[in-house]
């Protein structure tokens, strides 16, 4: 029964470590798509090719604001404001014209009201009062040319749009600098994702080298004599599933390469060589009171709400204004040339004042739609600014238990690594069997994955705070210490 209960003990151990082995790398990235989130996606520039790309983070992050697709999609956003800026402007610049034209044009006098009764009536003015004989199909050739101009002196809407175009180009530039923020957070985190993954392979393969050199020892044991044909065979199955536990480690770094690479614009199948290790440093202490003072002053997507809150006031005070008077100046200089007859020159220069009267209902309803938007961009910008202090103070939170989860981490690898040692020397001395010497190593594995894991998380969390206090993209360095 004994006998029994050990090998029990055993499988049971066992199961455990394979379970361990094969979970090792269970915070593997999903697959994310470019189709639901275009920040997983970029635009690729050269095809892949031999050559092993060196990638630091600084050059990742570097590519991503060069190539990725939802920052891209941003500057157009920016640029299209930009262009209808452009035409709001337009709108108080004066408008010149030129024309010109010239043809060949054919009257019948007959149609035009000019019959042989009305033209009869003008006789007596002739010698003799006869009509000389006229035809009543004439041609002539008019040469035109004309200058015209026009612009608006005054007007209520064009006011108040102008400056509503401006807060939302302004806007389209706080939502690309807030894109730029979500890159570099992206980036960073595939980054260091990849680099957890790179330590687990690493681990894996460390730990599948101790096992094969156990697996030889207890081999020739074996064929000595000295060592029981159980201990090999728990050797043998041991460094199986180590040699499990290194593919699922290596499959889960290449799939995160190749995210990775999506992100900043380079061909999923081009080899690159990831240059930076995990950064480990702690963040001096900050107070949720100043971070979230950083965060009012930094917050691109705050700055970008504040700016929405100016746009729609602007068109609710155009909408308002359309009861104003509007002034034009318009006008043109030209000169018309008949064939026969000689040039003159001619001019208009007039000024338009618009006055609506009475048009009360669209004006009320364009008034009033326009302050449910304003009254809604106000209660999202109050309820973003309760929103920031919760994100500040959860990613504080966040910070403290990730960076105890660490050092408790760091503790359970040291002692891991201590038992383990023990264990190798009980065993080599031949005062116990290896059982002890795989549940140790079962044990170190499960000890070095948890401190990989945390040590990524740590990195997320401080990436994250930098993140809700808005300043990721200039102090992503400094948060995490590199």
């Amino acid at each position: 029964m004994q006998g029994m209960r050990v090998h029990t003990t055993y499988a049971g151990r066992l199961a455990l470590f394979t379970l361990l082995a094969l979970a090792a790398p269970a915070f593997a990235q999903g697959n994310p798509s470019s189709a639901t989130n275009p920040f997983y996606g970029s635009i690729t520039l050269r095809p892949a090719t031999d050559e092993t790309i060196k990638l630091s983070l600084d050059g990742a992050i570097s590519m991503g604001l060069q190539n990725n697709l939802g920052l891209k999609e941003a500057e157009s956003g920016e640029k299209l404001l930009h262009g209808e800026k452009n035409e709001a402007v337009q709108e108080f610049l004066p408008t010149f014209m030129v024309q010109g034209q010239t043809g060949v044009y054919q009257h019948n006098l007959a149609a035009l009201g000019f019959g042989p009764g009305i033209i009869g009536s003008f006789s007596s003015l002739f010698p003799n009062g006869k009509l000389p004989a006229l035809s009543y199909i004439t041609r002539d050739t008019l040469t035109q040319g004309q200058i015209l101009f026009s612009q608006t002196l005054f007007s209520g809407p064009v006011l108040a749009g102008y400056k509503a175009a401006g807060a939302a180009e302004r806007a389209a530039h706080f939502a690309k600098m807030s894109a730029r923020g979500e890159v570099v957070q992206q980036v960073a985190s595939a980054y260091l994702h990849a680099i957890a993954a790179s330590s687990e392979v690493d681990n894996a393969r460390a730990l599948e080298n101790e096992d094969q050199v156990l697996l030889d020892h207890e081999h020739q044991a074996h064929l000595a004599g000295t060592a029981a044909n159980l201990d090999e065979l728990r050797a043998r199955v041991q460094f199986q599933v180590q040699e499990q536990a290194l593919l699922v480690a290596q499959n889960a770094l290449d799939k995160d390469l190749i995210l990775l690479k999506r992100e900043i614009g380079i061909a999923p199948g081009q080899k690159i060589e990831l240059t930076d290790q995990a950064p480990y440093s702690e963040l001096a202490g900050q107070t949720p009171e100043e971070v979230r003072a950083i965060a009012y002053k930094n917050r691109q997507d705050y700055q970008n709400l504040q700016n929405q809150a100016v746009e729609y006031k602007a068109i609710h005070a155009a909408y308002r204004s359309q009861r104003w008077p509007t002034l034009n100046f318009n006008g043109y200089y030209g000169v018309d040339e008949v064939s026969g007859v000689g040039s003159h020159g001619n001019f208009v220069a007039q000024a338009t004042l618009d006055v609506p009267l009475f048009k009360e209902a669209k004006l009320r309803g364009d008034t009033e739609a326009a302050q449910a938007q304003m009254d809604s961009v106000n209660a999202q910008l109050a309820d973003l600014r309760n929103h920031i202090d919760q994100q500040v103070r959860s990613a504080l939170l966040d910070l403290n238990a990730a960076l105890q989860l660490v050092q408790v981490a760091h503790s359970n690898v040291d002692l891991a690594t201590s038992a383990l040692s023990d264990e190798t020397e009980r065993v080599n001395s031949g005062v116990d069997d290896n059982l002890p010497l795989v549940t140790a190593q079962a044990s170190l594995a499960s000890a070095q994955s948890n401190l990989v894991e945390s040590l990524y998380q740590y990195n997320l969390s401080k990436l994250a705070l930098a993140r809700a206090a808005g300043v990721l993209e200039t102090q992503y360095r400094d948060y995490l210490g590199k």
